[in-house]
């Protein structure tokens, strides 16, 4: 167990981290955060920081060494918001810390490796292949048709995810995906039909806790086709009862085939005609406002909190991770069309809301905005909250038609 006075060293520093930041420093614990961006909005957050890559394995090793020579102690190590788990278990390892295993968390950033592993331990999750070429491609499309999602086996953030469906050219979205691999390795999988959920749990001595579990919103499938283009989600999700029983345990069998007995796991999931099935998961904190905010808003559990105390070696009651609340909360996105940016309006109709959680523009007038091709390319975002899921709806739809981004094409 860490002392008091140990740091937490936080692997990142974007916006995504600075929930995490705050939440140690609440608990008395001190931050040390890195990141390779020097302008990193946390550096001004955190009690100590470095510029340094948070996939420069060597090159933290390094700096973790110094900090500690320098009289100061890490703790434990904490991963948010960044697919970077086996960053944070080799180092953890490294310093002796609190960890989840090594090997479940290079299987859980392949997603290759993630489907083989849980088809091997009897976990269903959509039929799916490696494909290393153009032409095995085609091979696949023409033995089961369309339609199908490609993706890089490595990236997150809808980067290179494709859904083929029939007309699509297959050679360039091929091509494009293959661009943003990282390792130059792709996968192809079955799109199943059906809602899709996000949920985020925490492991404790091999008991799974989930307070998390958002509906993931995907009503501009048709309109960003062929990319996937998430739209935020809605808390809390419609599934039933038994649907959530059996997500439960699709994410407790998850756990067991990882080895995982502390940490977190946040699972993609997908209610299909055959039940619940794994897209993917992931052994690290959820970003973009999931486990930050839509959490602890409809829950009032803060799970972020409960899982720093974890890295750190401390105890924690499993009493925190129960809801104490069932409150509707809506997070979406704006995405305004590509051109030059020439005006926002309407932004004075909903500020000041007491129901208006948060509001965040990323484009300013004059900036060149793109064409939407993953999440990093959306415009925006906001957080609605209301007693009731129908009441969430249409604060969301209020500022929605109320905040226009005037665009030259």
């Amino acid at each position: 167990m860490s002392d008091p006075g140990d740091y937490l060293l936080l692997l990142g520093a974007s916006a995504d981290q600075l929930c995490s930041i705050h939440a140690a420093r609440a608990l008395g614990i001190p931050v040390v955060t890195v990141d390779a961006n020097p302008a990193s909005p946390g550096f001004a957050h955190a009690d100590a920081h470095a510029v340094v890559s948070t996939r420069d394995v060597p090159a933290l090793k390094a700096f973790a060494d110094r900090f500690q020579a320098s009289g100061k102690r890490i703790g434990g190590v904490l991963v948010q918001g960044t697919d970077i788990p086996q960053i944070g278990a080799e180092l953890a390892l490294h310093l002796g810390l609190p960890s989840i295993p090594l090997e479940a968390a290079m299987i859980a950033t392949d997603k290759l490796r993630m489907k083989e592993h849980f088809r091997a331990h009897g976990i269903p999750v959509p039929w799916f292949r490696a494909v290393t070429s153009l032409e095995e491609l085609q091979t696949v499309v023409s033995e089961r048709g369309f339609p199908l999602v490609l993706k890089p086996v490595d990236r997150s953030g809808a980067r290179g995810v494709y859904l083929l469906t029939e007309g699509c050219d297959l050679a360039a979205l091929h091509a494009a995906s293959l661009r943003e691999s990282l390792c130059g390795r792709l996968i192809v999988e079955a799109f199943t039909p059906g809602p899709q959920l996000s949920t985020e749990s925490l492991v404790i001595d091999g008991v799974v806790h989930t307070p998390g579990w958002a509906d993931r919103n995907y009503e501009h499938l048709a309109t960003f086709a062929p990319n996937i283009i998430e739209n935020g989600g809605f808390v809390p999700t419609a599934c039933t009862p038994a649907q959530r029983a059996a997500v439960e345990d699709l994410i407790s069998a998850c756990a067991r085939a990882l080895g995982v007995r502390n940490g977190v796991i946040k699972g993609d999931i997908v209610i299909g005609p055959d039940g619940p099935a794994v897209i993917e998961v992931a052994l690290r904190l959820s970003g973009g406002d999931f486990s930050a905010t839509l959490i602890p808003l409809g829950t009032g559990v803060d799970i972020i909190r409960v899982a720093i105390l974890r890295a750190m070696g401390r105890p924690v009651d499993p009493a925190a991770l129960v809801p104490t609340r069932d409150h509707a909360v809506i997070n979406q996105y704006f995405f305004p069309p590509p051109g030059r940016l020439r005006a926002i309006t309407g932004l004075e109709r909903v500020e000041g809301k007491p129901w208006l959680h948060k509001l965040e523009i990323w484009r300013r007038p004059g900036d060149t905005l793109p064409v939407i091709r993953c999440h990093a390319d959306r415009a925006g975002v906001f957080i609605v909250t209301a007693p009731t899921r129908a009441e969430a709806e249409a604060r969301a739809r209020e500022v929605n038609a109320s905040i226009q981004f005037h665009v030259e094409p």
